[in-house]
């Protein structure tokens, strides 16, 4: 009770939520993803990554909501509060899982560095698919004080968005 009068009357520090990047590469702005669904951001605000790595991990600690059939995208619904999409690469549903092995399940609980998927990104390259990487806070309305960082380097589990 005592906190919560706290927060209420500016005593209490509120503990900063962040999102942490799955994987490591260069963090970019949605508007520069070559998907419309994404750079137009029609299922919510985010960052991008181009990442250099195939390891993807959980950029926050929760419940797996949804790990699609074809591994190309993990939903999970986060402890503070955020559901969030990791949607590796433009139009890779259509490899129907080749090249992906996923590591979790629906309804898994995973903590923040958790492996999610590992991708073959040169074998999904080849195959002619963008690996670009969105990011995605689909309840964004939630948060309406969200920071998204771009435009850097990033490792995996460094923060890129601020809640």
């Amino acid at each position: 009770m005592f906190g919560s009068l706290k927060k209420l009357f500016g005593g209490g520090q509120e503990e900063k939520k962040v999102i942490l990047a799955p994987v490591s590469g260069k963090a970019i702005p949605m508007s520069q993803v070559a998907d419309p669904t994404f750079s137009q951001e029609i299922l919510g605000k985010g960052v991008a990554i181009v990442p250099d790595s195939g390891v993807f991990v959980a950029p926050a600690s929760g419940e797996v909501a949804v790990m699609f059939e074809t591994k190309h995208a993990v939903s999970i619904k986060a402890d503070c509060g955020a559901e969030f999409i990791i949607h590796i690469g433009m139009d890779t549903v259509n490899l129907k899982g080749q090249y992906f092995e996923a590591f979790v399940a629906q309804g898994d609980r995973v903590k923040a560095g958790d492996k999610l998927v590992e991708v073959d990104l040169e074998k999904v390259k080849e195959a002619g698919y963008d690996v670009t990487t969105p990011i995605v806070i689909c309840n964004t309305p939630s948060f309406p004080g969200m920071v998204c960082h771009s435009g850097m380097d990033v490792k995996a589990l460094d923060p890129i968005i601020e809640l």
